[in-house]
């Protein structure tokens, strides 16, 4: 549902291009003064807002024209990181804008890797987001009091190897399922491409993470993006069904 209260004319906006946003955010009141944020700082008025992923991806699919994505990483129906994923795929043109609590550089990295157009740290002030929108409009990445990367912080050597031990210990299936999982695709559409019940998917991922020895999916995901195994997954893993 469309969210657009009454508020008053934004003092001096900065001159953007963006006119509607999607806003996904299972927290009510925290989505609605975003919004409010939003429509005095940027010229945005017309602010849809969905709870979770599912939500979001159906206002997609039923051809909602947004500008720009704002994307909490902590949603309950999927880990941030394999949202964001699944956002990129859905809408490809549209920038997408994380706004969260999380504090992780790694994660922070991951979700830039993956193809957010920056980060804005939850409860920011309204000049952030102004500083923002001003970056995503001149097409740069906003990614403000982010430490500059260490020449040798992604996994190297020894690690690799660990790694990809691990991954040899996948089925073929398996291996499939997470270069999916990697794609951003979500339980259902992992069964419906691989023609198996939701059940079975469910029972592979917990599998994976098992001999991944990882705890969630968003864990699996940043493993395989540090060592860029996307396209080795299969190549490592040991043939069986």
């Amino acid at each position: 549902m469309a969210f657009d209260p009454r508020v008053p004319e934004p003092l001096d906006p900065a001159p953007l291009s963006f006119r509607a946003a999607l806003i996904v955010e299972d927290h009510p009141l925290f989505g609605d003064a975003l919004a409010m944020t939003l429509q005095s700082v940027s010229g945005i008025r017309r602010v849809i807002h969905a709870e979770s992923l599912a939500q979001a991806s159906n206002h997609l699919a039923n051809g909602a024209n947004v500008d720009v994505i704002l994307l909490d990483l902590n949603l309950p129906d999927v880990d941030g990181l394999e949202g964001l994923l699944h956002l990129r795929r859905a809408a490809p043109r549209v920038p997408v804008l994380v706004v969260t609590s999380v504090n992780e550089t790694r994660i922070i990295r991951a979700a830039l890797a993956g193809g957010a157009s920056g980060f804005v740290p939850k409860h920011s002030r309204r000049e952030v987001f102004r500083s923002a929108f001003e970056a995503l409009a001149a097409g740069e990445i906003y990614a403000p009091g982010l430490p500059a990367e260490v020449e040798h912080e992604n996994l190297h050597g020894d690690a690799i190897e660990a790694v990809v031990q691990r991954l040899s210990q996948l089925t073929r299936q398996q291996a499939r399922i997470l270069e999916l999982i990697c794609e951003g695709r979500l339980n259902k559409q992992i069964a419906y491409e691989l023609s198996i019940a939701e059940t079975t998917v469910k029972a592979h991922v917990t599998a994976i993470m098992r001999k991944m020895g990882v705890s969630t999916r968003t864990q699996a995901v940043l493993m395989a993006q540090d060592v860029k195994l996307r396209g080795r997954i299969a190549d490592a893993a040991n043939g069986a069904a």
